[in-house]
C-alpha cells in the first residue's frame, strides 16, 4: 500500500470544499494522509517587476484557516497536513502529482467565468499531473439517461476493445473494491457499419446490431478477466452500446460513485499531452466525480 498522500487542492470556493469532503473519504479508504493545499496566485511581493502598495498578504493563509475551522469538530479524521504555495495554480497543482497518490479538486474555483463547466486549474491538473486526478463536479448537473441502471454503488469505466487501457481499468477495479461498488464497463461501437460497394459508394451493412453488441461484450469480458480475478468480490457489468462513447459514459454517471477515464498517450503527430475528446466531454458533463488516469509510466513523457 502506498504511503504517499492524497492531495486536496482548495481555494475557499464551494466547489473546492465539496472536493475536500470527497478527498477526505477517499483518504480514509486508502488509509493514508490527506494533504490540503492552497496555491496563492502570484504573491505581489515576490514579483520583481511589480510595485507593491498596501498591506503585505497575511502570514497565515486564510483559505487553509477556513479549512481547519471546517474540520475542527469532525471526529475520526485521517492525518491532515496543510501546505500553502505561491505561484500559478495551473502549474503548481499538476507538479504536486509527482509525490501523491491522487489529486482531488473541484470543477470550478473562484477565478474565471462562472459559466464555465470546468476551470483551467482542473483542466491543467487532469492533463499534466503524474498521478490520477479526480475532478468533483458542482451539484445540480442534470443527466437525462433513459437506460435503466441496476441500483447500488457503481464505478463506471470506459473501455475500448481496440486499445484497452490497463492502467485505467486497474484504477477502476481498485476504486470499486475500496468503495464496495460494482464496476460498470462501458464500451461504445460505431453503428451502422458501412461497406464499400462495387459502384464506389458506402452503404449500411446487413450485419445484426445485436450480434455486434454480443461480440463487444464477449471481447470486453476477456479484457477485464484478469481484473475480476484480482478482485473476486467486485461485481462487473459490461455495457456495449452503439454511438458516442462520451454520451454513454455521461449517461451512466447519474448516481455513480466515480467515473474513470484515461488520458491520451502522446503520439507522433500530437506530441503534447492531451486529454482526448471523450475525456474532455465527460469532465464537462458528468454528474459524478471523474478520475482521469495518466498512461503507464513513461508512455506520456
Amino acid at each position: 500500500m502506498s504511503t504517499l498522500p492524497v492531495i486536496a487542492a482548495v481555494d475557499g470556493s464551494d466547489s473546492s470544499l465539496r472536493a475536500l469532503d470527497w478527498a477526505l473519504a477517499e483518504t480514509e479508504r486508502r488509509g493514508t494522509t490527506l494533504r490540503v493545499v492552497h496555491v496563492r496566485q502570484y504573491a505581489p511581493s515576490n514579483q520583481t517587476d511589480v510595485l507593491v502598495s498596501g498591506e503585505e498578504p497575511p502570514a497565515v493563509d486564510p483559505v487553509l484557516s477556513q479549512v481547519r475551522d471546517r474540520l475542527a469538530d469532525r471526529a475520526g479524521l485521517p492525518p491532515v497536513e496543510y501546505l500553502d504555495y505561491e505561484g500559478s495554480p495551473g502549474s503548481v497543482i499538476p507538479g504536486l502529482g509527482d509525490s501523491a497518490q491522487l489529486i482531488v479538486l473541484g470543477s470550478r474555483g473562484r477565478g474565471g467565468f462562472a459559466s464555465l463547466l470546468l476551470g483551467s486549474n482542473g483542466m491543467a491538473a487532469a492533463r499534466d499531473a503524474a498521478c490520477p486526478v479526480v475532478i468533483v463536479p458542482q451539484e445540480g448537473r442534470e443527466i437525462h439517461n433513459e437506460s435503466e441502471v441496476e441500483p447500488g454503488p457503481r464505478v463506471v469505466v470506459g473501455a475500448s476493445v481496440e486499445a484497452p487501457d490497463a492502467h485505467t481499468l486497474a484504477f477502476a477495479f481498485d476504486a470499486a473494491d475500496r468503495m464496495g461498488a460494482r464496476v460498470d464497463v462501458v464500451s461504445a461501437f460505431p453503428w451502422p457499419e458501412y461497406v464499400w460497394t462495387a459502384v464506389g459508394g458506402f452503404v449500411p451493412s446487413e450485419s445484426d446490431q445485436q450480434a455486434a453488441q454480443d461480440e463487444i461484450v464477449a471481447l470486453i469480458g476477456d479484457i477485464v478477466a484478469p481484473y475480476r480475478a484480482e478482485h473476486p468480490d467486485v461485481r462487473v457489468a459490461v455495457v456495449a452500446a452503439p454511438g458516442d462513447a462520451a454520451g454513454h459514459i455521461v449517461g451512466a454517471s447519474k448516481d455513480a460513485q466515480l467515473i474513470v477515464v484515461g488520458r491520451h498517450r502522446r503520439r507522433l503527430l500530437k506530441p503534447a499531452r492531451l486529454l482526448g475528446s471523450v475525456t474532455q466531454a465527460v469532465l464537462l458533463h458528468a454528474a459524478s466525480p471523474v478520475a482521469v488516469v495518466p498512461p503507464e509510466d513513461g508512455e506520456d513523457d
